[in-house]
């Protein structure tokens, strides 16, 4: 099955592999570019098609190409033109690297038609979904705006403005539920050299700005107001267009609502309001504009946070036995008393009582044993009543367990086979969406898992045992820590909070806020300091034991993906978007060095035990080994076949592990950068692994819903 890529054809789409069209007689490409392989027709405008396709080098991976077919091709214009799409292209590159926007594949010129390829978003346009269900939900819109706002902000400071936001133009990401902006006016640059089709404006009617519409000039309120409009539909079910009166000049949407017998936040309403005005002047000029007064108003709160508990007694681990101190090339680990924190005020969120004694509820165990889930098809989540959610044909529901404790023998996968080196000790299963995090108890056999089904489960990594699940964040948990004295437990994720928990009897010591996006990752140093890492772009230091904010560091290097500390808490590092690692002195805020060569996103920064080295696992497929002290690059680790997404030195220093979108665990050697292991650990993409002190047990979460265990065997 092939298409007609011929602009004018009538009907290109057909079920023949001929070497001309069946319509326009038009030779068919059956490959753009060598690779690309158009399949079918799936929209078109004024400036040319967009087409389903597939790509040959990438295991046939779906994609979209866009075709630009500009009516004059005369040689100026047209060699403007291609000039324009190349700088547009690059610039479409840059925003890419944001989560929500889909990537640009290629972009090039072939039979005088200039194609972009980006990657395919899977999910349902929210126009696709107010069509099959029910108008929106306060709560449901303003998390919408919550999480395109910080989009919004992210391209207009890259001087790109979208000029189209329309519910069509933006799809509802279904692995993870995030709306993603799509079709970007790449063409709006072409109009500055050539002519187009009579009558053709870059905007959708109702949706579109007047400005925009009388004279074709846009800037970040235009997008605004669009953004704006949009919402109206899906607050209302109407289209823009019904739901303004010409005559009086204004909106009638609140009118509208009331006939309907709903009502909203009078300050949301006026958000919206500010959003839609007329005039440019009166509209809001920044996306952080509106950012900064949606966060005045009152939160809509998600669950109580609390403890569910599986065993009788008064410490959330009684009776569990320290984990064993020895492993390859280690000798000792920390052998510190364990005690409870002293309760200190509250300062900067709810506290949650303390839980009372559980009962034995051994039935209710999920196995860890292994079968593990099948692979996810999209992350759900389970507390956060604002996003919607679509039914996954591809996805199968875990089984209900049976048994409480997954054997070390046995099954196939449930144990280590015979003989030396690293095999699987088990599979932990029971979460139900992607395993982002893992964190062992420095002083107990417990291993803490984060989930983006907003759960953190306990595990006796041991038996398999899981031990506790904790129900805290509104949205998905990103990563999660424990001190050094096994005593406290700080969580982050997707509702832009930290949480600092009580591991001796599992109260909530502090909700941090004060981050506008979601926080993804965060750092316990020695001496009472804790570090976060946010979408916003900015480091954040608190007092782990206050729980107030110490000071802010600007990230300046658009959003942050990883924060590590070093040096007694002195300095800390970070990575992001940028594809740098930036060395930071904690004190000043100073940062000291910036650590260059990534080509591409730094996923996660581990810092050496003995604070000389640093690694940086990356998009570019590469871990990258640092000299703290000089910033010399060290050694590049190369072996993974897709992006790197983290890495961990052992406790001896001398050797580092790093899991990757390819499924696999590499060990490395991180004096010379030699491979020394591969394990194939996943059918899916690992997210994060860790390090059990005695360097004897490595825990590796991927987004198939489990951990896994694996055991060095002499």
């Amino acid at each position: 099955m092939i298409c007609c890529l011929n602009p004018h054809c009538t009907q290109p789409n057909h079920a023949t592999l001929a070497a001309v069209c069946p319509t326009c007689g038009t030779p068919l490409e059956h490959r753009l570019r060598g690779r690309y392989r158009p399949l079918k027709l799936i929209g078109r405008g004024g400036f040319g098609r967009t087409y389903f396709a597939l790509d040959t080098d990438r295991l046939n991976s779906r994609c979209v190409i866009k075709q630009f077919a500009p009516q004059t091709q005369g040689t100026k214009s047209f060699l403007k033109a291609v000039q324009l799409f190349e700088q547009e292209a690059v610039r479409l590159h840059e925003l890419g690297e944001h989560p929500q926007i889909p990537t640009l594949l290629a972009y090039f010129e072939q039979n005088k038609y200039l194609y972009l390829v980006q990657q395919m978003v899977q999910g349902r346009t929210l126009h696709q979904e107010i069509s099959a269900q029910a108008a929106y939900s306060e709560s449901s819109l303003r998390q919408l705006l919550e999480d395109l706002l910080p989009v919004l902000y992210f391209i207009h400071q890259h001087g790109v403005i979208h000029r189209d936001i329309t519910p069509s133009n933006i799809i509802r990401r279904k692995i993870d539920q995030k709306p993603v902006l799509i079709d970007f006016g790449v063409a709006k640059q072409f109009s500055e050299a050539i002519r187009y089709e009579p009558g053709t404006r870059i905007g959708t009617e109702g949706y579109a700005p007047i400005e925009q519409l009388r004279s074709g000039q846009a800037y970040p309120s235009s997008d605004l107001y669009s953004l704006g409009a949009t919402c109206l539909h899906l607050l209302t079910g109407c289209k823009p267009e019904d739901l303004y009166s010409p005559q009086e000049g204004r909106w009638l949407w609140q009118e509208y609502l009331q006939k309907q017998g709903r009502t909203i936040h009078p300050g949301l309403a006026a958000v919206l309001n500010c959003m839609t005005k007329d005039l440019v002047s009166e509209r809001y000029q920044t996306a952080q504009d509106v950012l900064d007064d949606l966060q005045r108003l009152p939160k809509l709160e998600g669950t109580v946070p609390g403890w569910v508990s599986n065993q009788s007694g008064q410490s959330l681990f009684a009776g569990l036995d320290r984990p064993p101190l020895s492993g390859p090339g280690q000798a000792a680990g920390l052998a510190m008393p364990i005690t409870s924190l002293p309760p200190t005020a509250e300062t900067a969120g709810p506290t949650s009582k303390p839980f009372p004694q559980p009962t034995s509820d051994s039935a209710s165990r999920p196995v860890s044993g292994s079968a593990s889930s099948p692979p996810a098809s999209r992350p759900t989540s389970s507390s956060s009543a604002s996003r919607p959610s679509s039914p996954s044909s591809s996805a199968t529901p875990s089984a209900k367990p049976s048994s409480a404790r997954s054997s070390s023998s046995g099954a196939p996968g449930s144990g280590p086979a015979a003989g030396n080196g690293w095999q699987l000790l088990r599979t932990l299963a029971g979460h139900q969406s992607w395993v982002m995090a893992v964190a062992f108890n420095p002083q107990q056999p417990v291993l803490v898992s984060g989930s983006l089904d907003d759960t953190l489960r306990f595990w006796n990594w041991q038996s398999g045992d899981l031990l506790h699940s904790l129900k805290g964040h509104a949205r998905g948990v990103n990563d999660v820590a424990i001190d050094r004295r096994g005593q406290v437990l700080v969580s982050c994720g997707d509702d832009a909070t930290i949480k600092v928990w009580n591991l001796g009897d599992g109260t909530l010591r502090h909700t941090l806020k004060g981050h506008l996006r979601d926080v993804t990752a965060i750092a316990i140093g020695s001496s009472n300091l804790l570090a976060s890492a946010s979408e916003d772009g900015t480091l954040k230091l608190w007092s782990l034991s206050q729980g107030t904010l110490i000071k802010t560091l600007p990230g300046s290097a658009g959003m942050l993906k990883t924060v590590a500390l070093t040096d007694a808490d002195q300095r800390l590092v970070s990575g992001g978007l940028d594809n740098t690692v930036r060395l930071w002195n904690a004190q000043t805020a100073q940062a000291l060095k910036v650590f260059t060569g990534h080509t591409n996103t730094v996923n996660q920064v581990a810092v050496s035990p003995d604070g000389r080295l640093v690694a940086s696992a990356s998009k570019d497929r590469t871990v990258r080994l640092w000299n703290l002290t000089t910033g010399d690059l060290q050694h590049t680790l190369q072996g993974h076949t897709q992006e790197v997404n983290t890495v961990a030195f052992f406790p001896d220093g001398k050797r580092l592990v790093s899991g990757s979108s390819d499924g696999t665990l590499r060990l490395w050697h991180s004096q010379t950068g030699a491979p020394q292991e591969t394990l194939p650990a996943h059918t899916n993409p690992v997210h994060r692994v860790a390090v059990q002190g005695s360097g004897g047990v490595i825990a590796s979460a991927s987004v198939d819903k489990t951990i896994k265990l694996w055991q060095w065997r002499s």
